[in-house]
C-alpha cells in the first residue's frame, strides 16, 4: 500500500504545482487516509460476501423458509421473488413475524389470544389479480402506491408510497357483526413520526370517501418503533355523530415492528355491533364496548403511509362477516364448518392466530364429554387433486393434533378425514370463493 500511496503523492504533486495555498494541504497524510479507508472497505466486503453464503446455507438447510437475511428485506420482481402460488395459501398472515421474527410464531405464544374470525368471509384482497408495479385496480387513493413482491416473504403487498387514503371500492358497508385482518411492515429507515397505517371505520354516506368528515369515525392508528426514540404505540380514537371527539388514547406495545420487512406485524380487528377489539400480533390491546354509534353504516379505509425516506406495506386482507356460534352448532345443530383454522401454504401447519378458534371448539368439547366428532379438512381447487386430498387430510390430522396437545380433548373421541376439493362450499372463481372453499368442518358422530 505504501508504494500505492507514494505514486499517488507524486502525481497530485505535479499537478498542484503553482497552487501556493494548496500545496499547503497535507497531501500524504490524506492519501495515506484514503487508501486505508478503501483497504478497510474491501475487507468489510469480503466478511460481508461470506457472511452472506453462510446464513443463505443455515436459511436452506432450515427448510427454505428464507432466501437470506439480506435478500429478506429487498423488494424484488415477481419472477425472482420465489412467489408461492396461492392455491390453499393466501389464509392471512404470514407464517413468520411478530414478535422478533426470528422464530416462527406458535400456537403456544398465541395462548391469550381470543380472537376468532367471522363465519363467511366477504372479501378478500391479495392483490394477485394485479401486475407488479400497478396500483392495485380494484382501490382507489389520493396519493401513490404500486404492488410488489418481497424476497423472503410470502405473497404480494402493496406499497405505500405516501401519505393518504387508500380505499378499496370492492369493500361495501361493513356488517355489525365482522372481523378485519391483514398485515403491515416498513423499511428499515421508517420513521417513528411517520403516521403508518390507521385502520378507519367511516359513515357509508361520506359524498368523498378520499376526504371523509369524522362523523362517527372510528380510528386504530399503528405506529412502529423507530428513530424517534419510542417503543411503539397503537391508538384509538372515536368520534360521535357530531363529530365530537369521544375518546382518544394511546398504549405502548413492545410488540410492535421494529422497523424492517421482518418481522410483520399481524392486526385483527373484531366489530360486534357497538363494540370494538383490536389485537396486534398475539396481544389484545383494545376491548371498547361503545366505539361505533347507532345508526351510521361503516365503510373500511386505510389512512397514512410512508413519509419521505421511509415505506410502508400491506398486504392479505381479509374480511368475514357473522359471529360464530360454536356451542349451538356443534352440540345442537351436529356440524359446525369454520374458516377460522388458516395453515402455512401448502403445509399443515395450523398458523398461532388460529388459536382463538381451536380455544372455542376445545372449550365446548371438553365442557361435553360424551360427544365424539369427526374432523373434515377442505381446500380449494388451486393445484393438482391428489396433492389436495392428501393435504387436506394432513390438516384435519393437524387440528386433531391441537385439539390433543393444547386442550386436552379425549383423541378417542376425534376422527380425521379430507375432501381435497371435492366438496366446495361455492364457487372457486374469486379470491374469497377459495378462502370460504379453504375450511375445517366439524361433524358430530
Amino acid at each position: 500500500m505504501n508504494n500505492i500511496v507514494s505514486a499517488l503523492c507524486f502525481a497530485f504533486s505535479l499537478l498542484l504545482l503553482g497552487g501556493p495555498a494548496l500545496a499547503q494541504i497535507n497531501i500524504q497524510e490524506r492519501l495515506e487516509q484514503k487508501a486505508q479507508e478503501r483497504l478497510e472497505r474491501k475487507v468489510d466486503q469480503t466478511i460481508d460476501k461470506g457472511l452472506d453464503k453462510a446464513e443463505e446455507g443455515v436459511d436452506k438447510g432450515a427448510k427454505g423458509a428464507t432466501k437470506g437475511k439480506k435478500g429478506a428485506k429487498g423488494e424484488v420482481p415477481a419472477t425472482e421473488a420465489g412467489e408461492v402460488p396461492s392455491g390453499n395459501s393466501v389464509d392471512g398472515g404470514t407464517g413468520t413475524g411478530g414478535g422478533s421474527g426470528k422464530t416462527p410464531r406458535t400456537l403456544t405464544a398465541y395462548s391469550k389470544f381470543d380472537f376468532v374470525p367471522g363465519e363467511q368471509v366477504i372479501a378478500v384482497e391479495d392483490f394477485t389479480q394485479d401486475a407488479i408495479g400497478d396500483f392495485p385496480a380494484r382501490w382507489n387513493t389520493n396519493s401513490s402506491g404500486e404492488v410488489v413482491t418481497i424476497d423472503g416473504s410470502e405473497g404480494r403487498w402493496l406499497k405505500l408510497n405516501g401519505e393518504g387514503i387508500f380505499y378499496p371500492e370492492f369493500l361495501g358497508v361493513l356488517p355489525e357483526n365482522c372481523t378485519i385482518e391483514f398485515d403491515v411492515a416498513t423499511s428499515d429507515e421508517f420513521s417513528y413520526y411517520c403516521s403508518f397505517i390507521s385502520a378507519v371505520f367511516v359513515a357509508s354516506d361520506n359524498t368523498n370517501l378520499l376526504n371523509p368528515d369524522q362523523r362517527g369515525q372510528v380510528s386504530v392508528n399503528v405506529q412502529p418503533r423507530g428513530a424517534g426514540g419510542g417503543t411503539g404505540s397503537t391508538k384509538l380514537e372515536v368520534f360521535g355523530a357530531d363529530r365530537e371527539q369521544i375518546m382518544s388514547n394511546s398504549r405502548q406495545q413492545q410488540q410492535l415492528l421494529d422497523g424492517g420487512l421482518a418481522p410483520t406485524a399481524h392486526v385483527a380487528i373484531w366489530r360486534q355491533k357497538n363494540r370494538i377489539r383490536v389485537y396486534l400480533n398475539e396481544e389484545k390491546v383494545w376491548d371498547i364496548p361503545r366505539a361505533f354509534q347507532n345508526g351510521i353504516d361503516y365503510r373500511f379505509i386505510l389512512n397514512g403511509g410512508g413519509c419521505e425516506g421511509s415505506t410502508a406495506y400491506f398486504k392479505d386482507l381479509r374480511v368475514a362477516a357473522g359471529a360464530p356460534d360454536t356451542r349451538n352448532k356443534l352440540i345442537t345443530e351436529g356440524r359446525l364448518v369454520t374458516r377460522g383454522i388458516l395453515f402455512d401454504s401448502g403445509s399443515d401447519r395450523i398458523k398461532p392466530e388460529s388459536y382463538g378458534t381451536l380455544k372455542e371448539i376445545g372449550t365446548v368439547l371438553t365442557e361435553n364429554p360424551g360427544v365424539r366428532v369427526r374432523i373434515i379438512g377442505h381446500t380449494d381447487s388451486d393445484g393438482e387433486e391428489a396433492v389436495n386430498l392428501e393435504l387436506s387430510k394432513r390438516r384435519a390430522a393437524a387440528v386433531r393434533e391441537a385439539l390433543v396437545k393444547e386442550f386436552a380433548v379425549d383423541g378417542g373421541r376425534l376422527e380425521t378425514d379430507g375432501k381435497g376439493e371435492g366438496t366446495p362450499a361455492g364457487p372457486n372463481d374469486s379470491p374469497q370463493g377459495k378462502a370460504n372453499n379453504r375450511r375445517v368442518e366439524f361433524v358430530k358422530l
